[in-house]
């Protein structure tokens, strides 16, 4: 199949030669695991006494000296947090936990994408400053807020930054940062959702106040952090931050503690209304269900509405709060639904003036987009054209707001870094991952600055096949295709970025097909000369009715558990069809 020229192919995932150890398994599930890279059954241990010391994070001594002098001050401590789901449950963690170790007055403030921006602006600052704290905490931000910090600073506030960002050549001058990227730190993973490395500060501060006597001196009882975890679990998946062993541990718990009835009344909430059942939620509900409607705050009104709902303790409030964060979602939805259509539009012209090739580094910008969803719109587009996408939106003042997203090889902020030390007045400010960034531009510079984005990207891609390549975990027999194996692979691995969940591919007769809700392909599939039907269903199908009548396709597609008033059945979840002829 192509999509303006993007070849797609089913490609069988390499399984290393190289001999492992991962114990007794289903030959399948071990071929799965060693094609992830994985080596060892050590690898395999999702629980927390895996997780690192954290105290390998620089700065951790410094910042947990100040939390501490906090405490047992009773100073004021405002947090000020980022605008997506993980800065939200960031935000959350960091009140309930600093709150369960003896902490006085927590306070949060979260910026307003349309008014202040990202971070600890100076005017954030400002905004901080009508809450008289003694001390900021930064979550999820704070890596890149020189300014911000030095006028906290100046005004006599302590400044703590927990961040997972890339840092850039400069640092704040922050009383203390915490950041598993920073350079020299020695924890063993920079791919801590910004909720990982606040989770480990309270960590870290419960060591020392239990190294201190303090839970007996003041009579207070030690807490079970890991009551913290739901919220962990959401914002790390949320964030699409990788799934090595640490994240797989973090995420598995908190799945844990959500199936088991102890989840947060918000967290409870976000479930029921994205129409999931706790006990049998999976880290896909948490990015595809949970997210989505929680980040929906941020993108189209404000995060604070998020951030109490994951707070409050009351149940029925926090249902009042998801519902809100539900119609929110709705009515992001249909905006990126026209925005996309735009974008089509957008894509269709390009083509139109250059018949055979699209920028390597693809810009999309419309007047009348809106800031708060260009980021998953970025997202979609380059999911169809399989090459680094930044969508603008207006920003005023003649400045747009840029959110790009890229696909593998080629690192995002690096492309923004070296457009940023060739052109140094094209970029106003940027920052990011290797997979997603923002960034912020005069208008009358988007012409010169989607010519150098593409030049940079075009260098990267010398070397990068942009054949999209559809990875396979093999083929499956009539004897695999069952509720008992599915169980298998839902509930052995925490499955997620850079660790994903197993999807297989086959050649099917299509014995029947139709259009569901007029997006969406239903079919029922045999294997040739085989017995066994399957259902199966492709969502979001360009054109569904192209595939209508079709005797015979190629698929690739996840093996999933339909639940339907009570019954379980197999069916395939496709990610790709290919017709046969």
């Amino acid at each position: 199949m192509y999509y303006q020229g993007v070849k797609k192919t089913i490609v069988t995932r390499p399984v290393p030669k190289k001999r492992a150890n991962l114990g007794q398994m289903h030959p399948i599930l071990e071929r799965i695991f060693l094609a992830r890279g994985l080596t060892s059954e050590a690898e395999l241990d999702r629980t927390l006494a895996k997780l690192p010391s954290p105290w390998l994070l620089s700065g951790m001594e410094a910042l947990v000296g100040h939390l501490i002098t906090a405490i047992n001050e009773r100073q004021k401590i405002c947090i000020v947090a980022d605008f997506d789901a993980d800065g939200a449950t960031s935000c959350a963690v960091a009140i309930k936990g600093l709150q369960l170790l003896g902490a006085g007055e927590v306070l949060f403030v979260v910026p307003n994408r349309f008014e202040y921006g990202y971070g600890l602006t100076p005017e954030i600052v400002d905004l901080v400053q009508l809450q008289n704290p003694d001390v900021i905490i930064t979550v999820d931000n704070g890596i890149s807020s020189i300014d911000g910090v030095r006028v906290a600073k100046e005004l006599g506030i302590k400044v703590l930054i927990t961040d997972h960002h890339l840092p850039g050549h400069e640092l704040p001058v922050a009383d203390a940062i915490v950041n598993p990227n920073l350079a020299d730190d020695q924890f063993p993973s920079g791919a801590l959702a910004g909720v990982g490395v606040m989770f480990y500060v309270l960590m870290a501060l419960r060591s020392r106040l239990r190294e201190q006597n303090w839970f007996e001196l003041n009579q207070v009882q030690e807490p079970n952090l890991a009551q913290l975890l739901d919220y962990v679990a959401l914002g790390t998946v949320a964030d699409v931050v990788a799934l090595d062993q640490i994240n797989r541990v973090l995420v598995h718990q908190g799945l844990l503690r959500i199936r088991t009835g102890r989840a947060h009344p918000g967290i409870n909430a976000l479930i029921e209304v994205s129409g999931r059942k706790p006990e049998a939620i999976f880290a896909s509900d948490l990015g595809f269900a949970l997210g989505p409607r929680l980040n929906a705050a941020g993108r189209m009104d404000d995060m604070s509405l998020g951030i109490q709902c994951l707070l409050t303790d009351d149940p029925a409030l926090a249902k009042t709060m998801a519902l809100q964060l539900d119609e929110l979602n709705n009515d992001r939805r249909e905006i990126e639904g026209q925005m996309k259509n735009e974008a089509t539009a957008l894509l269709s012209e390009m083509k139109r003036l250059d018949e055979h090739h699209l920028p390597a580094g693809v810009c999309l910008f419309d007047a009348n987009w809106h800031q708060g969803v260009i980021g998953i719109l970025a997202s979609r587009i380059k999911d169809q054209l399989h090459r680094p996408v930044i969508a603008f939106a207006p920003a005023g003042k003649d400045e747009i707001k840029g959110s790009a997203r890229s696909i593998p090889g080629v690192h995002i902020r690096d492309v923004l870094s070296d457009i940023a030390a060739a052109h140094p007045k094209l970029l106003s400010k940027f920052g990011g991952h290797a997979m997603a960034a923002g960034m912020s531009l005069k208008m009358h510079d988007y012409p010169p600055f989607a010519l150098a984005f593409d030049e940079m990207v075009r260098k990267r891609l010398a070397t990068i096949d942009l054949e999209q390549k559809i990875y396979s975990d093999g083929e499956l027999t009539e004897q695999e295709m069952t509720i008992e194996f599915a169980d298998l692979l839902q509930n052995a691995g925490t499955w997620g970025q850079e660790f994903p969940e197993p999807v297989f591919d086959g050649v099917f007769d299509v014995i029947q097909s139709r259009i569901l809700k007029e997006r969406h392909l239903k079919l029922v599939l045999r294997k040739p000369h085989g017995n066994l039907l399957i259902d199966a269903i492709a969502f979001y199908v360009d054109k569904p009715e192209n595939w209508l009548g079709l005797r015979h396709i190629k698929a690739a597609y996840k093996l999933d558990i339909n639940e339907f008033r009570g019954n379980r059945s197999v069916q395939f979840i496709v990610q790709y069809l290919e017709k046969i002829t």
